[in-house]
């Protein structure tokens, strides 16, 4: 909580100090620099571009509702699916319901000991098998443990039982799971009673790889579902309502073109797209313990080229539509299977391998795979050439599709 605290102040306050700095006015002697130092057109061309890019970066952080959908937005996801990974990442255990039928001390210190068990959470709610059979048909329990009326009786000296497990046929594995995990408490007890010479052996040895958490898939996910809604949906909105209030159509009456405004929205997207993953990078780290292995200049490198690449998808759909009514549906078609097949919201590697092979060439797909590969397991630029090489090629053909369907009005 202290954490989730002071990432709300620390976020505040970055913000107030880039509204600050946005809404200062240029001095005097900057104002006469520019004048007197452009002499050369291509000068002229860029000081227009630095123009544009300024004053979008100054609406981006002014509105309170470009802030809220590309900042906090990506972290209410970072923090809802964060909060599953972690939750998921504490090993397995199984929701049972615990009936005793048995009146002998063995099965109440059997009950206490299963209830103590971190397997198993145990829903004290459910009485007989009747109500936990009506929950298991629902999927709200793994399965029901049932111990018998002679469970714990004495013979030859010690305890004897045989505990009952039910499970739905629709939930094969786990009931399966169950049964072993159990039989293993089981045959910890029966050690202690009947000693049995083990001809065989098992013997776990970690590795000294350390493999990826859920967490480090989620945030990769969450990441480039950030750079998405920066690089798709921004334009995708503000495209068809700049054109509905006139304005694009006066931009056209002055000698900016169309890869001036081009450029100068990528520059201001990938600085506003930045600050955004800065922040879910520094609640990642506080609240979620991420482990950044990659180096954090390769690492804005890489993201800041992913954002101008995806950027041109949503120039080409706000570029080319007319409204809003135009924009929405095309921009669905294509964010949507981009935003399933991406691995955005779960692995890749859980699809079948006929469609990993298709996904892979998808323009999100390297966008994930290289953040994924420098953030959390260390490598270079260098090493992910074969994202790169797709994100190039997608951008040259992106761009060349945005030039061609754009539309000033």
């Amino acid at each position: 909580m202290k954490n989730t605290i002071w990432i709300a102040v620390i976020v505040l306050v970055i913000l107030r100090i880039v509204y600050k700095i946005t809404k200062r006015r240029a001095p005097a002697s900057a104002k006469s620099v520019s004048k007197t130092s452009i002499t050369s057109p291509w000068q002229r061309k860029f000081f227009t571009v630095y123009v544009f890019a300024k004053l979008n970066t100054r609406r981006f952080f002014r509105d309170r509702l470009a802030l809220f959908f590309g900042i906090l937005f990506p972290l209410i996801f970072l923090f809802v699916f964060g909060s599953i990974s972690k939750g998921g990442s504490n090993g397995v255990s199984f929701k049972v319901a615990l009936i005793n039928n048995s009146r002998s001390s063995f099965a109440k210190q059997f009950v206490t000991q299963t209830e103590h068990n971190k397997l198993f959470k145990i829903d004290e709610t459910l009485k007989t098998l009747d109500e936990a059979q009506n929950k298991m048909s629902k999927s709200q329990i793994d399965g029901a443990i049932v111990l018998p009326a002679d469970f714990g009786n004495i013979q030859a000296d010690h305890p004897t039982g045989q505990a009952k497990v039910y499970y739905s046929p629709s939930n094969d594995q786990a009931g399966r799971a169950l049964i072993s995990v159990l039989q293993q408490q089981f045959d910890a007890i029966n050690a202690k009673f009947v000693s049995v010479q083990q001809p065989f052996k098992v013997v776990g040895q970690p590795t000294k790889q350390k493999s990826l958490t859920g967490f480090d898939y989620t945030f990769s996910g969450l990441l480039g579902f950030s750079i998405m809604g920066a690089g798709i949906f921004g334009p995708m909105n503000v495209f068809p309502e700049l054109k509905k209030q006139g304005i694009l159509r006066r931009f056209h009456t002055t000698p900016i073109r169309v890869w001036q405004y081009f450029l100068s929205t990528m520059i201001s997207q990938a600085i506003t797209g930045l600050v955004a993953i800065a922040v879910m990078f520094f609640a990642a780290i506080e609240v979620f313990g991420l482990h950044v292995v990659g180096n954090y200049l390769e690492i804005a490198v890489f993201l800041a080229f992913s954002i101008m690449m995806i950027l041109g998808i949503g120039l080409a759909i706000g570029g080319w539509a007319r409204n809003e009514r135009q924009a929405a549906p095309l921009g669905n078609i294509i964010v949507f299977p981009m935003m399933f097949l991406s691995g955005i919201f779960f692995p890749r590697f859980l699809m079948p391998t006929w469609l990993q092979g298709i996904t892979n060439y998808i323009p999100m797909s390297p966008v994930i795979d290289g953040a994924r590969q420098i953030i959390t397991e260390g490598k270079h630029l260098t090493d992910i050439g074969p994202q790169l090489g797709i994100m190039a090629i997608w951008m040259v053909v992106i761009y060349f599709i945005a030039f061609r369907v754009f539309r000033w009005e």
